[in-house]
């Protein structure tokens, strides 16, 4: 019996880890029917993807902390209801704009069911299987990720825009169920959470963290005034958040913890692996296209090659980390990952598509493993009141790699391409500006190495000195 709980807890997570990556991807495949269907341009229609990501990237830390605070269980829930009604929202929202605010409720929801699914698992599972289920929920992720533009595409074909939003209320629901199932009860009271809540570091974070997407996200290419003011923000931002949380009575992120060299270093070599993960899918595109002269549908069926990977990789990546251990199950991972980056820079255009294609395989497969191992190395020995805020660190850490992968690594191949316009650049100079995308990719690598390397070593002697 208590085999088939632990089964069923998975299930539940595994699709709430699938609806809130679904969600991530699925809207983008409908952007243009959006745009016709209520006669906005595409700069407008954009923040039907945008809200989803901004309302996720500010609250996935605060969440976590309030299912830390609340019960994860009872947040989980509520987040899953959330993410079902704002999906019902904007099915039928009548105009844009109602839209776009539903989608960022829904990114409340989704944010919600991110931050609390690695927390529940690292309580769910024994220790011992712990990778394993870090792999199910990265192949769950991976599909998500993978399976949205296909599903989005089918649903607008037979329904309409609005069945890529109706798609997850079905899922919502059976979500619900399972999580009310077979989710163990929450064993403390709600009695004391309120004093417990820093709210004031709460706000300071959020808006620190609305100002960096910002940064990031607006312009689409373009380096503005406006992006260097937030980025300012960000940083003024930053420097307040740590000092509230210095005098705060019961801080939304334990500073202290931060110093463990091994978490602080897990949480920087995600932000830096998943920034070449989304270079992937920022570049990938202009270079099979504009480059080796590929149509769309050949475009699409490499790009897909990635996350089919991801999901394949994700359980056996588990498994490794179970029997080799998380820490050098992630070494082996990231140098994968530094070969396959290394490896897409020298190959010659005559290669065509298969030379961008295996070493694509070999990096994404790397990163299928460095994740479950990253993930286990920082939710395995996490006290139990801290796991929630300790996800959402996690899932913030990979956001804003999603997020600076696609602003700064766009930059970068705009830079190598020497064009002004990358439409109408050539081949030679858009396999040029992949070169060097992929060359700052590998050092990105090199250094997340580096400070898994390093993390190891003082952490040793922190336990010596003990």
């Amino acid at each position: 019996m208590k085999s088939i709980s632990i089964r069923g807890a998975l299930a539940s997570l595994s699709l709430s880890m699938l609806l809130s990556s679904l969600g991530t991807s699925i809207a983008n495949v409908g952007l243009p029917t959006l745009a016709e269907a209520f006669s906005a341009s595409f700069q407008a229609v954009q923040w039907v993807v945008l809200a989803y990501l901004l309302s996720i990237t500010a609250l996935i830390v605060c969440v976590g902390r309030l299912g830390d605070l609340l019960g994860r269980r009872r947040l989980l829930l509520i987040g899953i209801a959330v993410f079902t009604v704002a999906s019902l929202l904007c099915a039928l929202a009548p105009s844009l704009w109602l839209l776009i605010a539903a989608r960022a409720l829904q990114g409340v929801g989704a944010a919600t069911m991110m931050a609390l699914t690695m927390a529940l698992v690292s309580g769910a599972m024994p220790k011992e299987k712990m990778g394993s289920a870090m792999g199910v929920l990265g192949t769950m992720s991976a599909i998500g990720t993978s399976l949205g533009p296909t599903l989005g595409g089918v649903m607008i074909a037979q329904v309409g825009w609005q069945g890529i939003f109706l798609l997850n209320v079905p899922l919502g629901v059976l979500a619900m169920v399972l999580a009310w199932r077979f989710l163990p009860v929450d064993r403390h009271k709600m009695s004391s959470s309120r004093a417990d809540f820093d709210a004031l570091g709460t706000l300071v974070l959020v808006l620190t963290l609305l100002a960096y997407a910002l940064a990031m996200t607006l312009g689409r290419g373009s380096f503005g005034p406006l992006n260097t003011a937030l980025l300012l923000t960000t940083v003024v931002g930053l420097i307040v958040f740590v000092l509230v949380e210095q005098t705060a009575a019961s801080p939304l992120v334990n500073l202290a913890t931060l110093r463990n060299p091994l978490l602080s270093a897990g949480f920087a070599m995600s932000t830096l692996v998943t920034t070449v993960v989304m270079a992937t899918l920022v570049v990938g595109p202009f270079y099979l296209s504009a480059a080796l002269g590929l149509s769309a549908a050949s475009v699409g069926l490499v790009m897909s090659a990635g996350p089919l990977v991801a999901a394949l990789a994700g359980v056996p990546s588990g498994r490794l980390v179970d029997r080799w251990g998380a820490q050098r199950s992630s070494t082996v991972g990231l140098i994968a990952m530094l070969t396959g980056a290394c490896l897409l820079p020298v190959v010659p255009l005559s290669v065509g598509a298969l030379g961008y294609l295996a070493p694509l395989v070999v990096l994404t497969a790397g990163y299928a493993l460095f994740q479950a191992a990253n993930n286990t190395a920082v939710m395995a020995d996490i006290a139990p009141d801290q796991r929630g805020v300790m996800s959402g660190l996690l899932g913030l850490s990979r956001n804003l790699g999603l997020i600076t992968g696609a602003s700064v690594m766009g930059a970068v191949f705009a830079l190598g391409t020497a064009s002004h316009d990358i439409l109408q650049a050539q081949p030679e100079a858009i396999a040029q500006g992949m070169r060097l995308t992929f060359a700052v990719a590998a050092g990105l690598i090199l250094l997340a190495l580096v400070l898994g390397a390093v993390s190891k070593i003082v952490s040793r002697r922190l336990i010596a000195a003990c």
